[in-house]
């Protein structure tokens, strides 16, 4: 399993924008069929500080989203969107329980 943690910094005046963008990048995630689960969540201390938390079967699964056009998309319109580039951490896991 691919564990992705991407820890996102939003400029608060796009906030409303990042969110509508961020809607159409997790629904299209969740429909690949290598998504094991994507969620956005908001740091409770720091608005507009995010982090993506995404579970992929395999990597071959994380290749295919890559790729993918609401990936893509999503890339491309969160540029202007963020105070700065997400920081990304993935790990190779295994499901212990």
């Amino acid at each position: 399993m691919i564990i992705i943690h991407a820890f996102i910094k939003v400029n608060p005046e796009k906030r409303d924008e990042f969110l509508a963008a961020a809607d159409k990048v997790m629904a299209g995630s969740k429909a690949e069929e290598g998504n094991i689960s994507y969620h956005l969540y908001e740091d409770t201390k720091e608005q507009n500080s995010f982090v993506m938390v995404e579970e992929w079967k395999d990597q071959e699964a994380v290749k295919f989203h890559r790729g993918a056009p609401h990936y893509i998309a999503f890339g491309a319109e969160s540029k202007s969107l963020l105070l700065g580039a997400p920081q990304v951490k993935v790990f190779e896991a295994e499901k212990l329980q």
